[in-house]
């Protein structure tokens, strides 16, 4: 099987497989969904997810390593994150 997720840098089989799982089946999916609300679907899925997997993200639509991820594009990251599960306690 030739999957697209997969030759983007970061994301491996488990990865990949966590995101077809949440319909995520290409590049233009992940853009359209973004890091944040891609990882937040993996995670609500019930896949036990670390905040890796949103660098990671992150960095494959950036097409840079997730360590290599600036730590204030990181805390931008985790503030997304952090807002957009306050507007679901709403």
């Amino acid at each position: 099987m030739n999957d697209e997720l997969q030759h983007l840098k970061n994301l491996g089989k488990t990865s990949s497989q966590w995101l077809h799982a949440v319909g995520i089946h290409n590049v233009s999916d992940l853009r359209r969904h973004g890091a944040v609300d891609a990882y937040r679907a993996v995670r609500a899925r019930g896949f036990r997810a670390s905040k890796v997997l949103l660098y990671a993200i992150e960095g494959a639509l950036l097409d840079i390593h997730w360590s290599e991820l600036p730590p204030t594009r990181k805390e931008s990251l985790n503030l997304q994150l952090e807002e957009a599960a306050n507007d679901d306690r709403i």
